[in-house]
């Protein structure tokens, strides 16, 4: 049996953007997806034991599939012809926007090398499972599979022109505390990354400047991440959220959530992933402001997770 595990994610600065080549930075958290792969006698069967939004596995299905046929495609292997039984469960719960499919493709295609006996490195595991990420985003920017591949905290920029995009691994001072709020929304990454790039073509003046606003955003939060300045960090995550609102990927549920931790003392608080529903993340360093926003968010029926970003592989 082969076994696998994969970082779920959380972006800091510039989901959307990162899509059209601007600088974003991305944490992987503290929760993760496991898998177990087997050889088994015919097809591919998937037994998926994450928590999560209700639903979530039910309406992400055919695109589960149609990713893991990718996953053998990219690694040289017929789908038709590969018979395996696949399990997945893990700490990582099934919300939109914490990479919860990108976290299970990494999982996955460790578990399927693993029980290949196929010796890949990371860089591999991670085109492999950026592959997979189609299925579910379209056209993905690069940044989940990264996250969930490294772990750590990630300065990303997708290479435009096709090469190799840009990759840094940053490093904070120590872990820090974060809520994520679940608005309990199933969201569809590929129609929201469909929306923004329309509504870029159609009205490009009013999207290059707000564009331009996020790259300086990006920068701006890194040189707050390095410097381990949280009161900053929380502050351009506010003006994140205000850019996505703009380009029309927040909702009014996830604004409820946002205006919620802010008003619970939360550092800074953002839509994280696709948008349209999914979730939210509040910077909340140290235990008791993470109970007190935590806590905030469940009175008002909403789930959460508790968990960190800067969190490192191995």
């Amino acid at each position: 049996m082969g076994r696998g595990s994969g970082f779920g994610k959380t972006i800091l600065f510039g989901e959307h953007f990162v899509v059209h080549g601007v600088p974003g930075i991305a944490s992987a958290v503290d929760s993760a997806a496991e898998a177990e792969v087997k050889k088994s006698q015919k097809g591919i069967n998937v037994t998926d034991e994450r928590s999560g939004a209700k639903g979530y596995a039910e309406k992400k299905k055919l695109q589960q599939l149609e990713s893991i046929e990718r996953m053998l495609a990219a690694m040289s292997m017929d789908p038709k012809k590969v018979a395996i039984d696949i399990w997945l469960g893990g700490n990582l719960p099934g919300f939109s926007g914490l990479g919860a499919s990108a976290a299970s493709s990494v999982a996955i295609a460790r578990a399927i090398a693993e029980e290949f006996n196929i010796d890949l490195p990371d860089e591999r595991i991670n085109d492999i499972a950026y592959e997979a990420e189609k299925a579910y985003a379209g056209n993905p920017s690069g940044i989940d599979n990264t996250a969930a591949t490294f772990g750590g905290l990630i300065w990303f920029k997708k290479n435009m022109g096709g090469g190799s995009n840009t990759i840094e691994q940053l490093s904070i001072r120590e872990p820090v505390e974060i809520v994520i709020g679940n608005t309990g929304i199933v969201a569809n990454t590929k129609a929201m990354v469909a929306g923004v790039a329309e509504r870029k073509k159609q009205n490009p003046e009013k999207y290059d400047a707000i564009f331009g606003q996020a790259e300086k955003l990006a920068h701006e939060g890194r040189k707050a991440l390095e410097e381990f300045d949280l009161r900053k960090v929380g502050e351009l995550m506010n003006e994140n959220h205000r850019l996505l609102q703009e380009i029309e990927v927040s909702c009014k549920e996830l604004d409820y959530l946002v205006d919620l931790a802010r008003e619970q003392g939360a550092f800074g608080a953002k839509m994280t992933g696709g948008g349209g529903g999914g979730c939210m993340l509040a910077l909340t360093p140290g235990k008791d402001l993470q109970e007190k926003v935590a806590s905030a968010m469940e009175d008002e029926g909403f789930k959460v997770l508790r968990t960190k970003i800067g969190i490192q592989k191995g």
